[in-house]
């Protein structure tokens, strides 16, 4: 990805020069510089991302019924996670009986 020097937007290739759609501004394309970038294809991917399990490290329950249609359990594991930005915290509930998972909205 390459931003325009003049204005700051990001630019797009047409041939061997980037150009800038906001300030038409124009750079002459680097070789070397266009293989360091990465690109879409070239990023690490590390699958997918884990989902918290309220069974790991808890014993503890409460009484809490299952939202899922085919359990009539009314006990839940639970745990407590921070939100990213650590603005609050959510609770995450597992059935003790079926296993399903949800949280509290």
């Amino acid at each position: 990805m390459q931003f325009c020097d003049e204005c700051g937007s990001m630019m797009h290739t047409e041939g061997d020069t980037w150009v800038c759609r906001s300030c038409e501004n124009e750079e002459p394309r680097d070789s070397q510089a266009d293989a360091a970038m990465a690109t879409q294809d070239g990023q690490l991917d590390d699958g997918a991302p884990a989902v918290a399990d309220a069974t790991q490290g808890s014993t503890e329950t409460m009484q809490e019924p299952c939202r899922a249609d085919d359990c009539d359990s009314d006990r839940a594991y639970y745990e407590l996670m921070p939100k990213p930005g650590g603005s609050y915290e959510v609770r995450l509930f597992t059935c003790v009986e079926c296993g399903h998972k949800w949280r509290e909205s």
